[in-house]
């Protein structure tokens, strides 16, 4: 690590030196660029030089304890050393902290894809209490949500709803919730009062823009039809509906929400922007590390990361462990005690991996 905080702090002065070239004030974007790249490292130099002040100063006082020479000196010299010693645990932990890299995907919006699972209709209820439990969490965050896609039951729930979720940060908070939940209560349909278990998948992509992803007009196969609802509601007279086949992947994605054509045709091609990204993503990842792939491959979207137990009034997250005995409030939106932990956890496991030398 010190080779890499060495590394970074040559590219600091070196963009330093860049931006003040005369040349460079003439290249507005140039200048900007600059600006931008030297205020993303100046935290973790400024830490690492305070790192190296503290080892300077380690060095010293632990030259004044060898000496020996002066009994007060000496004191005060271990004194100084045990206040060293405890800033230089807490120095390189922030360190560790600010070199981190972020995820260059938390700033954007998402595209959220709920599919009931095994339980058949109580499955498909439970899409629908995950689908209101999004919606009212992003309420709760002034974030807006956009319906794309909705394939609803007779008895209110959803084989499948496809949405996006709107606003600052929304992935950073949301790309947490993708996997397999699980929920244990007593079925409305269920006369002898037995507990069932089902199961719905969350599926989170961050919202690809045009430029992200670049779509080949000639690789799409795109089909309009009429859209339908269950016991005929909300059924167009004309092929508003849009189905897009994206031929080289496979990927097909529809939209029958909005009664023009054009507008669902929008919006299908927001979701295949996001799952040709994620497919990008997954195929990156495969190639830099194996371990990485398979958590992110079985982990994140088939194994159960989640469970909702109705009787218990409690949601258990299986990967850090944590209960909320508060089901009622967590189903309502309130979620944030959940995901600060989530995201706790993923900061320790990253801090995990680095190490000093």
């Amino acid at each position: 690590m010190i080779e890499k905080l060495d590394a970074i702090e040559r590219e600091y002065e070196m963009l330093k030196e860049k931006l003040s070239d005369p040349n460079t004030f003439s290249d507005r974007e140039r200048y900007v660029e600059l600006g931008r790249a030297i205020s993303e490292l100046e935290p973790v130099v400024e830490k690492y030089r305070e790192y190296k002040r503290v080892l300077e100063g380690i060095e010293e006082a632990r030259m004044i304890i060898e000496e020996g020479s002066d009994p007060e000196l000496l004191e005060l010299a271990k004194q100084e050393l045990d206040n060293l010693e405890e800033r230089k645990e807490k120095v390189e932990e922030e360190l560790k902290l600010a070199l981190i890299p972020p995820d260059p995907n938390d700033e954007r919006n998402v595209i959220m894809e709920i599919r009931a699972g095994t339980g058949g209709d109580e499955a498909s209820l439970f899409a629908a209490d995950l689908y209101r439990m999004y919606v009212r969490y992003a309420e709760r965050k002034g974030w807006k949500v956009e319906l794309i896609d909705a394939h609803p039951t007779d008895i209110g729930g959803f084989r499948e709803v496809v949405f996006s979720i709107q606003g600052k940060g929304a992935y950073s908070r949301l790309k947490y919730e993708g996997g397999v939940h699980r929920v244990q209560r007593i079925p409305i349909t269920e006369s002898s009062g037995r507990i069932h278990t089902s199961a719905a998948s969350v599926v989170v992509l961050p919202e690809a823009e045009e430029i992200d992803v670049e779509i080949n007009p000639e690789d799409l196969k795109v089909e309009v039809f009429r859209a339908s609802g269950p016991g005929g509601q909300h059924v167009n007279k004309t092929d508003s509906a849009v189905r897009i086949t994206h031929i080289p992947t496979g990927i097909v994605v529809q939209c029958q929400d909005e009664k023009s054509q054009h507008r669902n045709k929008e919006k299908a091609m927001r979701v295949l922007r996001a799952r040709l990204m994620e497919l990008e993503r997954q195929r990156r990842q495969e190639e830099i590390d194996s371990k990485r792939r398979e958590f992110v491959k079985s982990g994140d979207r088939s194994e159960k990361i989640r469970t909702y137990n109705f009787p218990q009034n409690r949601v258990t997250d299986h990967r850090i462990g944590l209960t909320i005995k508060k089901l009622d409030s967590f189903l309502d939106g309130d979620m944030d005690e959940m995901i600060e932990s989530l995201i706790a956890a993923e900061g320790v496991r990253k801090l995990s991996e680095l190490k000093f030398v």
